[in-house]
């Protein structure tokens, strides 16, 4: 049983040979000694939990989402498991907060995952392209929601997240273009980061933060 218990998140130092070779690279090199290591909230929750989390998330700022999905696991009594979720009632669910899109998609998750369409108990031992397979079976998940999955809770060190708008301007700010460029131009430039692209990814997403003195 996945159980929710608020907790204050351990920080974590990943892909630590992804900021040594980041730091020789001509463009990127610079920007990486500015903005330091790569830390990241170490996650342990059980796949359904990050998952359904992640869909609480999506299209809000960062409170409002905390509540919602605060007022989910407790409709749920801590019980956060697709068993418990296809129990309840879908009016106590939207007392919660959530959307029709959000609960429609909670509830195809936990429907897909007790069913067995959809295994996410050996989602650890599975390539990058399987993960990522299998999760965009599901209603509210698309490629960019797996691959976020493959990077802060598998903690994969090759993924590059073409779609993701920050990755793509925080690019474009390093290179100093005029534009971000777009997802189809993304991928080739992501070659050199090879095998560190989650790394480049995160530098990315941190340069939009960041100023170089």
């Amino acid at each position: 049983m996945a159980t929710y218990t608020p907790q204050d998140p351990v920080r974590s130092t990943i892909w630590t040979g992804g900021r040594r070779a980041l730091g020789k690279h001509p463009v990127m090199g610079s920007w990486v000694k500015k903005i330091g290591s790569v830390r990241v909230i170490e996650m342990t929750e059980e796949p359904f939990y990050y998952l359904a989390r992640t869909i609480c998330y999506q299209q809000l700022a960062g409170a409002a989402a905390a509540t919602i999905h605060g007022r989910f696991c407790e409709a749920l009594k801590g019980d956060v498991t697709p068993a418990k979720v296809l129990r309840l009632r879908e009016t106590t669910l939207r007392k919660a907060g959530l959307s029709g899109n959000k609960l429609a998609a909670i509830r195809d998750l936990a429907t897909k995952i007790r069913s067995g369409e959809v295994e996410v108990h050996d989602l650890e031992e599975q390539s990058d392209e399987e993960v990522i397979r299998r999760l965009v079976q599901v209603r509210g998940i698309g490629e960019w929601t797996a691959q976020m999955y493959l990077m802060f809770r598998l903690y994969r060190a090759d993924i590059w997240p073409t779609g993701d708008l920050g990755v793509r301007a925080g690019y474009g700010k390093a290179h100093e273009l005029e534009k971000p460029p777009t997802a189809k131009a993304m991928e080739p430039l992501g070659e050199p980061f090879r095998p560190w692209r989650s790394a480049a990814a995160f530098y990315c997403w941190r340069i939009l933060e960041t100023e170089l003195q």
